[in-house]
């Protein structure tokens, strides 16, 4: 699929209120055609993700201690979570040390997700990433670890109010990048 069409399919799905907000730009190279050129989304007529640019305004992650020391980030822990823990120390554990410590494991799980997302994301085709995200669902795209349909989907219109609200709690959990697209289609609410 061409770019320009595939930027006009992706474009038609913006929610009304980021129309003319959010567009999906390409750089190309007509006289090198192994050089694949830049694909970005811009909000406000700024660069706000570029897929392979470090410095962003968005913060790309370089290990998993920064992930888990970085304050932003905050991670609930379950019951079962703490249950597991317990049982897995046999009880040996004052109550209080069993919830940090079932935070310290469910970080360093969540830090090893969003670094495998954030490597893929660098790696990845922007074409081909938007056109799987027009052929699936928006419930796949939205529970996808792939920062990039996330994203998409959450600039759509097929996802209502009452869904974004009820995202809050989950992303908390996701890549910076997609709770910036996440505050900013709350904000239009």
């Amino acid at each position: 699929m061409s770019w320009s069409k595939l930027k006009q399919q992706l474009e038609s799905f913006l929610s009304p209120a980021l129309q003319g907000r959010v567009e999906y730009r390409a750089t190309g190279y007509r006289y090198s055609p192994d050089k694949a050129g830049l694909c970005y989304i811009s909000v406000d007529k700024k660069n706000v993700f570029n897929m392979s640019d470090k410095t962003s305004v968005i913060r790309w992650y370089q290990t998993e201690m920064e992930i888990k020391n970085d304050p932003d980030i905050q991670i609930p822990v379950s019951d079962e979570e703490i249950e597991a823990v317990r049982k897995d120390t046999k009880g040996n554990v004052p109550e209080d040390r069993l919830v940090v410590m079932a935070r310290n494991r469910k970080s360093s799980e969540y830090a090893k997700e969003i670094l495998a997302a954030q490597t893929s994301l660098s790696k990845s085709n922007f074409i081909a990433t938007a056109t799987k995200f027009l052929s699936t669902s928006i419930e796949e795209n939205i529970e996808s670890d792939d920062i990039l349909l996330n994203i998409l989907a959450l600039v759509d219109r097929r996802v209502g109010k009452k869904r974004i609200i009820n995202m809050a709690e989950k992303m908390k959990l996701k890549h910076p990048i997609v709770q910036y697209f996440y505050e900013l289609r709350r904000s239009t609410l």
